[in-house]
């Protein structure tokens, strides 16, 4: 079948969701009963749509999110403890526009991590950039980039994000480069942007963690003061699920 030079120059144009509806509307003749602007109309939303699944696949990728986790899929049966109506307020995502943040703290297990990726995939749905980063692998990113000359430069790129994830937090005492480099980044996101900050450990101890009483005052103060706290209780979702797995379909 010969390429209809519309289709052609739509292509070069870069209009590739207009191009191929225009190709579905000449092979379909139901279209014919529609008007020029209703066709037109169709081609052009289509080219929206596929646009935007462009940018949010985009964004996806750079967030790097550990779990392939969406809000939709947050298991609300499980005894945890979730706030729902706190949970619908931050699916909504209206506190990140506020350049709120968020503390998810319990036991491993929880469903902590899983529960920040589902915030941060809903983020990258709405057309917010995400970073999605582990705690330990970010100091260790931050000690390398002040050796070769990049800090400064990382420290500003994520000062730009508008949803930093930050997991796993708290599993051992920070070193004194390590607690000037968080408070760096809280410092430069304070007002700017939101942080969501998963741990196992309960807010009230995380001066410890910090492990300098002067620093942990400034450290908690750029994050506590407006965050959301979602605290989650009960087994570990792991052991619920190989036991769920263990006992298979036909077991209560």
């Amino acid at each position: 079948m010969l390429v209809h030079p519309t289709h052609e120059r739509l292509i070069a144009l870069g209009l590739a969701g207009m191009a191929r509806a225009f190709e579905e509307q000449r092979a379909s003749p139901d279209t014919l009963a529609l008007s020029f602007e209703e066709r037109v109309g169709i081609m052009a939303d289509r080219e929206a749509a596929e646009r935007d699944s462009r940018r949010t696949a985009t964004r996806l990728k750079f967030a790097a999110l550990r779990q392939n986790a969406a809000p939709e899929d947050i298991d609300l049966r499980a005894p945890r403890g979730i706030d729902r109506a706190l949970l619908a307020r931050l699916v909504a995502g209206d506190w990140i526009d506020h350049h709120d943040n968020l503390a998810i703290v319990g036991a491993t297990g929880v469903g902590k991590s899983w529960i920040a990726c589902a915030l941060g995939h809903k983020a990258c749905r709405d057309g917010r950039s995400v970073l999605y980063q582990r705690v330990p692998r970010l100091f260790e990113a931050l000690a390398l980039a002040r050796g070769d000359g990049r800090h400064a430069r990382l420290l500003k790129s994520l000062a730009r994000i508008d949803l930093l994830i930050l997991d796993d937090w708290g599993l051992q005492v920070l070193s004194q480069a390590q607690r000037i480099d968080l408070l760096e980044i809280l410092e430069d996101r304070n007002g700017r942007g939101s942080t969501l900050i998963t741990s196992q450990v309960p807010i009230d101890q995380w001066c410890d963690v910090i492990g300098d009483a002067t620093l942990a005052d400034a450290i908690l103060d750029r994050f506590v003061h407006n965050a959301h706290r979602l605290n989650l209780i009960g087994d570990s979702m792991r052991k619920t699920k190989a036991r769920r797995s263990l006992d298979g379909p036909n077991n209560p």
